[in-house]
C-alpha cells in the first residue's frame, strides 16, 4: 500500500538543507584549517591557551582536546596529498572546499550557502508554525517518560524499527534529535556565525556579547556544526538500516510504500 507521508514543503528543505549543510561544513573546514585552534572568551591567538587543537610535528598529525592528545597522523594535522606530498594542514583535502589551501575561496563558499541555509530555514520555521507540523517534532510527557526512552532506546539497539503504519510516525529519538537539531543547533551555528562577523559586531554588539566573546562564539559554531555532522551521520545509517530505497522515495515523491502483508 503506497500513502502520502513527507509533505512539499518538507521535502524540499530537506534536499535543500542536506546540500547547504555538506557545502557550509566542507567550507567550513578550509576555514579552520587557517587557525586550527579553539578558545573560550574574547580573544584568542597562538600564544594564548586553546582548549582544542590540531598540529603537525616533524613526523606526525596531532589532535589535542583539554589534556587529551591523540596521534592522528594521515587524517588530521599531517596527511599525505594525491601527488604523494605531506601535507601540514588540519583536515585534508578530500574533506574541504576548495580541495586546495584557499581560505578567500572558502569564505566566498561558506557565506553564500550560510545566506542559502538561514533563508530557507526561517521560510521551514514559519511554515512549521503555521502548517503545525512543529507539533509533530515534539515529543509528548507520555514519550519523555525513563521507561518509554529506555524500550526505543533498546529497540534500535536491537535494530528493531518501527512497521506498518507505526513507522509513518516519528518516534521519541527521531523526535529529540530533530527538534534539537532544528530549534537548537542550527540556531547556535547561525547565530554564533553572525557573531564573528565584524559588520554584525557593530550593528549588534549584544550578539558577542550572549556568546562571551567571539573566541567563544567560533568554539560554539565548531562544537554545533560537529554535532549536526554527527546527526548526519547517525540519520544515514538509520536511513540505511531501515530501507534506504523506500526512506529516499518518500522523501523525494513523498510516497512511502507499507506492505501489503503488513498488519
Amino acid at each position: 500500500m503506497i500513502v502520502r507521508r513527507h509533505r512539499l514543503p518538507v521535502r524540499l528543505w530537506h534536499w535543500t538543507n542536506a546540500i547547504a549543510v555538506f557545502v557550509l561544513l566542507m567550507s567550513g573546514l578550509m576555514i579552520f584549517n587557517a587557525h586550527p585552534r579553539l578558545y573560550w572568551g574574547a580573544y584568542g591567538a597562538n600564544p594564548d591557551p586553546a582548549w582544542l587543537e590540531i598540529y603537525a610535528t616533524r613526523t606526525s598529525g596531532v589532535l589535542r582536546v583539554g589534556d587529551l592528545r591523540v596521534e592522528t597522523t594521515g587524517v588530521l594535522g599531517r596527511w599525505t596529498d594525491p601527488n604523494g606530498v605531506s601535507r601540514a594542514l588540519a583536515f585534508p583535502h578530500w574533506a574541504t572546499i576548495p580541495s586546495n589551501y584557499n581560505l578567500a575561496l572558502a569564505r566566498r563558499w561558506h557565506i553564500a550557502f550560510a545566506w542559502l541555509l538561514a533563508v530557507a530555514g526561517s521560510l521551514y520555521l514559519v511554515w512549521t508554525v503555521a502548517s503545525r507540523h512543529a507539533a509533530e517534532l515534539l515529543p509528548g510527557r507520555r514519550e519523555l517518560a525513563p521507561a518509554h526512552l529506555w524500550q526505543d532506546i533498546k529497540a534500535h539497539a536491537r535494530l528493531r524499527f518501527p512497521r506498518g503504519e507505526a513507522a509513518l510516525r516519528y518516534n521519541v529519538l527521531q523526535k529529540l534529535a530533530y527538534a534539537g537539531t532544528l530549534f537548537a543547533l542550527l540556531p547556535a551555528m547561525v547565530l554564533s556565525g553572525l557573531a564573528m562577523s565584524p559588520a554584525m559586531d557593530a550593528a549588534w554588539p549584544w550578539l558577542v556579547d550572549l556568546f562571551g566573546g567571539r573566541q567563544s562564539a567560533r568554539s560554539v559554531h565548531f562544537i554545533s556544526a560537529a554535532l549536526i555532522a554527527a546527526f548526519i551521520a547517525v540519520h544515514l545509517l538509520m536511513v540505511l538500516l531501515s530501507g534506504p530505497l523506500n526512506g529516499i522515495r518518500s522523501m523525494i515523491t513523498g510516497r512511502h510504500r507499507i506492505p501489503d502483508d503488513t498488519p
